[in-house]
Parts: structure tokens; C-alpha cells; sequence
């Protein structure tokens, strides 16, 4: 009698954990991966700007589900079982050392995703899983006696006594097809973690320019974010503006991303400190021309614009600075208004949200309500994390607790 067959449909994070897991837990299942690219783990791979953010360093699960604009509190339950602390001692387990960055981001020692990929992929393949790149899964369907049928983009029809079901974010109807087909329901997808279009034209004149702390606030859905963001060619990016579209995925998108942006560029002095700031500068260079003396730490270039968009003349000095003027030039330092008129293209994006609903899965087994036998993990659920190492530590979780279920195992302690 042929052992228990597992397949698992998505190569990326939770589907290559899951089946690992999965495989090592159970040594007679076998245990076989579909991926529809040529590639696997092909986000794990440009992870970090082809560094891999593996996890973050935040080992507390109650605060590391904060960083999750959805699915958050679902994850809390898991997040006791696998967890950062628990992701790197699997990796280092298996000879790939993680470091620790200032900001709490875990990168592998060396500064490349190839120890991450080459470390999986030998696990896989010494856990006797089967990787099947170029395999698409078109469809599928229940087995009357258990189990599911799947065929493959080539005509071939494969059996398997359990599913996963790890194909990523639903960026076109078409990605959801396949739990849609088993009975599932779908958050309407949108995307997530992405830069802004800005329609401001002085703002677009900045591209390169970074600022190391600045505070933003959307008026609308009231939201705020503070920290580092960069000017680009087309708008503004950096890790406060993918914050902000996290957390404002669903309401941007009702806004077709056409909606005012405030910016408080020296969110470290309240307006008392920085009317002293400007009346000092005033005081020490009063025949100085104010464009071209920056308060610290504002670059050079965006202090002209900002000045310039305060109405402030170009040859205005700090002694003839009237009053009025300054009281403007402080408004605007602390709520400058940009108008973004859309979001970075389709291809930029890194992370959807929106996927199977969270209230259809077991979480502790990763497990369908609707269909026993099937099993979910990653970004095709509708969870979402920030960046800094979230989305992965999801995707390292649910792969983990999945691939235990479906080896026959539940139990809280990571081998």
C-alpha cells in the first residue's frame, strides 16, 4: 500500500516550510511541491533587496501580532507555537547564522538570500520532498472516498489524501480560483505595502533625497506613521510610506489612491521649539538668504523647496523675514500638503491584501473549516504584515503548523 501522499501547491515560504516540516515529521509521507515558475522561493529571494529579511526580532507574540494590519489577532494563537526566536534557531540549526540590525530586522550573516534558498531547498531534498517547478495547478476538486484531485497545466491529473494550498497573494480572480473551487470565500484583494504617485510637481523634482524621521498623516482614514521616507522619481517611498499603505490598504483603494498627504518634516520639535530655531537662525546669520540655510537635519534641496512652497522669495533673507512669513514658514515645516494621485505600478507591489477569510481556517492545524484535508498558509490568507521581516515570519508559521498538522502532529514545542 502506497504511504500517505501530501502535495502542497505554491513553492514560496509556506509552502517549502510546510512541506519540509511536514516531511521531516513524517518520513513515510511523501511529500511533493508544485510550483507554477520556473523558480522557488522566488520572494524569499529578493527578500531585503536580495538580502532576505528572514524575520524580525520582536519575540513577544502578543506584540509581534501588532505588526499585522490584518490577521494580527489570528496569528497571536500560532505565534506562541513557531515565532522569530523559533525561525532562527531552525536556520541556525541548519548552519545559516542570523544577525540582528539596529531596527530589529534579521538578516543571514553573510548579507545574501542564497544561504536562505540554498538551506531549504537542501532541507527539502534531504527531507525526501519533491519539487515540481513548471506546475501549474488548474484545478481541482474532492474525491468522493477523500482527498483531492488535481490537474496540472501540462493534462496531467494528480491524487493526494491532503492539500495545501500556499499560491500567494490573489492579485488577479484567476489566484483564487482554487479555494474558491473547494468552497472558500476571498477578502476582495488590494494591494498592500506600496510607494505613492505624487501630483505635487516640486515633489517628483527630489528624486534620491531622503528624509531619516519624518511624521505622516492621512486626514481621511486618520492615520499616522512616523519614520525614515524617500523622495523617488515618481512620489515618495520609504519605510513610513509602506506603513501608511498598509494600514490604509482598503481605504486608499476606495480613494482610487487620490488623496491629500501631510508631512511633518521635524516631527522632533513642537512649534515653540521651532519658531526658537528660526528666530535663532535669524539672530546669528541675519544677512543670510534663508533658502540656503537648512534647519538640521533637513537635506539641502528639500529645505529650498520647502521654502520656496511656503511662499517665501528665493532672495529673502532671515533679517527681513516679516512675521507673517515665518508663521507660514513654521506651518508648513510641521503640515506640508501633498496630493498623491496613485501608487506605485502592479509589479512593484510586494505584498496583497486580502485572501482566504481568516474565520474558514483552523488555526491551530492551518486547516479548513469547509474541507477537511485542506490545509492554508502564507499570503494567500488574507493576512498582510509590515515591512521589516513580518510577511516571511507569517509565512514561516503558518508553513510550520500546517506542515505538523499534516503529518499528524499538533503539538506547541518547534523539534
Amino acid at each position: 500500500m502506497n504511504p500517505p501522499r501530501v502535495v502542497v501547491a505554491g513553492g514560496g515560504a509556506a509552502g517549502c516550510f510546510a512541506a519540509i516540516t511536514c516531511a521531516e515529521a513524517a518520513p513515510a509521507t511523501r511529500v511533493t511541491v508544485l510550483e507554477k515558475s520556473p523558480l522557488f522561493l522566488a520572494k524569499v529571494r529578493i527578500s531585503g533587496g536580495g538580502r532576505c529579511n528572514v524575520t524580525h526580532a520582536c519575540f513577544e507574540p502578543r506584540d509581534l501580532s501588532r505588526h499585522y494590519p490584518r490577521g494580527g489577532a489570528a496569528l497571536r494563537g500560532p505565534f506562541t507555537r513557531f515565532q522569530p526566536r523559533d525561525t532562527r534557531a531552525w536556520f541556525e540549526r541548519r548552519g545559516v547564522k542570523l544577525k540582528i540590525e539596529p531596527d530589529g530586522r534579521m538578516f543571514p550573516a553573510g548579507d545574501s538570500s542564497r544561504a536562505i534558498l540554498e538551506c531549504l531547498t537542501r532541507s527539502a531534498r534531504a527531507a525526501g520532498v519533491t519539487l515540481r517547478p513548471r506546475c501549474e495547478v488548474t484545478a481541482l476538486a474532492r474525491r468522493p472516498a477523500g482527498g483531492f484531485t488535481l490537474a496540472l497545466a501540462g493534462g496531467e491529473r494528480l491524487d493526494c489524501e491532503r492539500l495545501m494550498l500556499a499560491t500567494g497573494g490573489c492579485r488577479t480572480a484567476a489566484d483564487g480560483s482554487l479555494p474558491l473551487a473547494l468552497g472558500h470565500s476571498l477578502e476582495p484583494p488590494v494591494p498592500s505595502l506600496f510607494a505613492f504617485r505624487l501630483a505635487t510637481p516640486w515633489g517628483r523634482e527630489l528624486a534620491g533625497v531622503a528624509v531619516a524621521d519624518a511624521e505622516l498623516s492621512l486626514p481621511g482614514p486618520g492615520l499616522r506613521e512616523r519614520g525614515p521616507l524617500l523622495f523617488t522619481h515618481t512620489g515618495l517611498s520609504g519605510p513610513a510610506i509602506l506603513r501608511l499603505s498598509a494600514w490604509g490598504a482598503r481605504a486608499l483603494h476606495a480613494a482610487r489612491y487620490q488623496f491629500p498627504l501631510r508631512v511633518n518634516w521635524l516631527p522632533h520639535l513642537g512649534p515653540a521649539a521651532l519658531a526658537a530655531q528660526l528666530d535663532h537662525r535669524r539672530a546669528a546669520e541675519p544677512a543670510r538668504r534663508i533658502a540656503n540655510s537648512p534647519l538640521s537635519p533637513l537635506p539641502a534641496r528639500l529645505w529650498q523647496r520647502l521654502v520656496q512652497a511656503a511662499g517665501i522669495p528665493p532672495e529673502t533673507r532671515w533679517a527681513g523675514l516679516p512675521r507673517a512669513a515665518r508663521h507660514q514658514l513654521i506651518e508648513h515645516l510641521r503640515a506640508t500638503e501633498l496630493q498623491v494621485n496613485g501608487r506605485s505600478p502592479n509589479q512593484d507591489e510586494f505584498v496583497t491584501c486580502g485572501g482566504v477569510r481568516l474565520r474558514e481556517v483552523n488555526f491551530h492545524t492551518m486547516e479548513s473549516r469547509l474541507c477537511p484535508g485542506l490545509y492554508f498558509g502564507g499570503e494567500l490568507l488574507d493576512i498582510d504584515g509590515l515591512t521589516g521581516g513580518f510577511n516571511l515570519q507569517a509565512a514561516w508559521t503558518t508553513g510550520w503548523i500546517a506542515g505538523r498538522a499534516m503529518a499528524g502532529l499538533t503539538g506547541q514545542t518547534p523539534p
